[in-house]
């Protein structure tokens, strides 16, 4: 059953991965009424699929979120509240892997920027995008691999 329930709760991760970054490539948010749900379903799914590492869910959920709560705070137009949110959801996904998830999200991010440098040049710098597609790979790789 575990296996199973594993499965599943990988399927439901990316499938909500996949909407929410659609949804922030579309209209630059990422809904509370999708990520706080799944946020929830995700967390409590796997305390119950691997009650022996609930720690570990909760601990890898908070301080993801925790450590973007911080920057989001000082500079709101560089990093929203919604990817505060989706990383305490790829926390609770990945659990300490989530460390792993956000290095790859953040490369990705990383060479998009570098990318529109070279097309740019030093007008890019005032371009935005937005960071929740990066986050949600980087998730779906470590899911993945």
């Amino acid at each position: 059953m575990t296996a199973a329930g594993d499965t599943l709760l990988i399927v439901f991760v990316i499938a909500v991965l996949a909407v929410l970054s659609w949804r922030d490539l579309r209209a630059r948010v990422i809904p509370n009424r999708i990520v706080l749900p799944a946020w929830t379903i995700v967390l409590v799914s796997q305390v119950v699929l691997h009650p022996g590492r609930w720690d570990e869910w909760l601990i890898a959920s908070g301080v993801a979120a925790a450590v973007f709560f911080v920057p989001a705070l000082v500079y709101p137009e560089g990093l929203g509240m919604g990817d505060v949110k989706l990383v305490g959801l790829i926390g609770a996904a990945l659990g300490y892997a989530v460390l792993n998830g956000l290095l790859v999200g953040t490369a990705l991010a990383g060479l998009f920027a570098a990318a529109l440098l070279l097309r740019y040049g030093s007008g890019a710098r005032r371009l935005t995008f937005p960071y929740g597609p990066f986050l949600a790979a980087g998730a779906v790789v470590v899911l993945l691999v």
